[in-house]
């Protein structure tokens, strides 16, 4: 199994979402946050005054995969989340040993 973690743009959720459940992955948590990379920051104006936003809002999507999805997963994530602009995100892969399903007590592939 793998933990597929993806930083993207907020107005491409729903985009990343609809890719992802057309790929067959029905579950994933996604949530609010910051940072800065290449894209580095933005100019901002607020009455007349000029200020750099330094971290840019991002959404992460975290799903976890059986090892046979993880190429379609990627697939999916990459071509709904790419603008072509910098700022576009990464997609991180990490291998994951065990999963429980806490309300049935299934255990690795039966709890996905």
């Amino acid at each position: 199994m793998k933990k597929i973690e993806a930083i993207v743009r907020p107005f491409k959720l729903e985009d990343v979402k609809v890719a992802l459940v057309n790929a067959g992955i029905v579950g994933m948590t996604v949530s609010e946050v910051r940072g800065f990379g290449r894209q580095k920051g933005q100019v901002e104006r607020y009455r007349g005054s000029e200020f750099t936003v330094e971290f840019l809002q991002k959404l992460k999507i975290e799903v976890v995969v059986a090892d046979d999805k993880v190429e379609n997963v990627l697939k999916a994530v990459q071509e709904a989340a790419k603008t072509g602009e910098i700022g576009d995100g990464k997609i991180f892969i990490s291998p994951v040993d065990s999963v429980l399903r806490i309300r049935t007590g299934e255990v690795d592939d039966s709890a996905l």
